[in-house]
Order: structure tokens, then sequence, then C-alpha cells
């Protein structure tokens, strides 16, 4: 199968996801509950895994599936197979309430890195798509990243962990983008921010996510030609593609910079303590 024919069947699949996720907001009858407490899941966002769990495995009968909603067993990030990682809602607090920044994030990654993408935001009419070496679209058009160099007119997107505890030491690096910045922006929503990064309408973003939240769309930002990595060095086995954790992506000349300032307020931080 050619990636333009894998590509089209990924796409097929987001978008019908998108309007399973537009149906059940617009009927408004959705269960939800906490997992660990704190991480709001709907019943939407299993019916939608599902979903699109059947329609991968019967056109890719025989290529592993990481998922959000699967009971992600990480092991299979450390496999060199091909590997599909799914979100079904990223932004489900914002599907719950009635906000339009959601995606279905589709990537597929072989040999440790990601060569298909696809994030479609129903409620945006959005559906933004990348190959490995052949660029990054937005409902068809091709999309560019940033060319920003100065940190003082760069507008940054981040995000913040559903645990509580964990927030405090991040506040320092958002002061820190905050004072050198132009602003930032939380949408709640990693895989649009990455799109929006690809699109030119973020300069960059940093943020720790999962696998699922982060593979399609930072291979769409990569393509589109932000530069894309990591604040500290990636663990030893895991490929840097589905690594969420202290992931910068952002405009070229902005990245280190960027990243030396983010790492700069962690050693504040620590020596705070």
């Amino acid at each position: 199968m050619t990636p333009e024919q894998r590509l089209e069947i990924a796409v097929d699949i987001a978008t019908h996801a998108g309007r399973m996720i537009v149906e059940a907001r617009d009927q408004g009858d959705f269960d939800h509950r906490y997992k660990h407490g704190q991480e709001l899941v709907t019943d939407i966002d299993l019916q939608v895994d599902t979903y699109i769990g059947e329609r991968l495995e019967a056109s890719f009968p025989e290529e592993t599936r990481l998922s959000e909603e699967l009971a992600p067993d990480r092991e299979v990030l450390e496999r060199p197979d091909a590997l599909w990682v799914v979100d079904p809602i990223d932004g489900t607090v914002n599907f719950a309430h009635g906000l339009h920044h959601v995606a279905v994030s589709v990537g597929w990654a072989s040999g440790g890195k990601v060569r298909l993408g696809v994030v479609h935001a129903p409620f945006l009419g959005e559906t933004y798509t990348a190959l490995a070496g052949r660029g990054a679209w937005c409902n068809g058009e091709p999309i560019r990243a940033s060319g920003s160099k100065e940190m003082t007119t760069s507008l940054v997107g981040t995000g913040f962990p559903y645990r509580r505890d964990s927030r405090p030491p991040l506040m320092r690096r958002l002061m820190a983008v905050l004072t050198h910045c132009q602003d930032v922006r939380r949408a709640g929503s990693a895989a649009l921010d990455l799109c929006a990064v690809a699109s030119g309408r973020l300069d960059a973003y940093y943020e720790s996510v999962s696998p699922w939240d982060m593979a399609a769309g930072l291979l769409i930002a990569r393509e589109a030609g932000a530069r894309t990595g990591h604040l500290y060095p990636v663990p030893g086995g895991l490929p840097e593609d589905l690594y969420g954790e202290n992931l910068l992506v952002s405009s070229p000349a902005l990245h280190d910079s960027l990243g030396e300032l983010l790492r700069h307020a962690d050693a504040s931080d620590h020596d705070a303590l």
C-alpha cells in the first residue's frame, strides 16, 4: 500500500470519527467519569475509539494500535513494528464543555519514526495532514510554520497536566515565557496546538504530553517547517518521535533561545527548592 493510500484511509477514518463527535455534542446525551480521579473521559471517547480501532483492524490487521482509551501498553513504543497512535478525542474537557478546540488525532509510525499524521478538528472544519518528506496541508492546501526570529514578538502555546500538584513547577516556565515573549495561549488540545505551529498561528509550543496527543501533530509541524525536539535528552530505547515529555516545537530560529529560557526557568525552580 502506498503512503498516499494509507493517508486516504486514515483521513476517512478521522473524518467519520469527527462526525460521531459532532452528533454526540448535538444530542448532548453522554456520560462522563474521571480516570485517576482527575482526568475526564466520556462514553463518546470510548465509542469513537472503538470505531477507529475497528476501522484500523479491518484495513491494517497486522499492525499494532496504541490509544489513550486502550489500556495503553507503552512497551509497544520500544518496538520497531508499524504502530498506529490514536487519540479519539484530544480535548475531552473542551468537548464536554461545548468548546470547539477538539480533535481526532491519528498517527502512524514505523521504525520509531512517525510517517503519517492526521489531525481532524470537526467543529472547526479543519483537517491537517502530513506524510514524512512530502509536506503538510490543511484541507488540502500547503501550510508553513512561522518564520519568527524574536521571542519578544512570539506567541507561544502550552498546556498543563490534570494533576494539580504537578502544576506549580510549571508556573516558573510560564512566567518566563510571559516575561520574554508576546503572550501565551492555552487552547486545551495538544494536537491542535501543534497544528497551530504548523500553520503559523503560533510561533512555538511546549508541554509534556502523551504519545497519542502529539504523534500526528509533531509530524505535521515538522513537515510544515517547524523545528521539533525536547528540552532534555530522550531516555534510551524510546523513539524521539513518540516521546512527549518536555516537548518543544517552534519556528527554527526560536528553538534554541526558547529552549534555553525554559531550561533556565527549570533550574531556577530547582534552586528555589
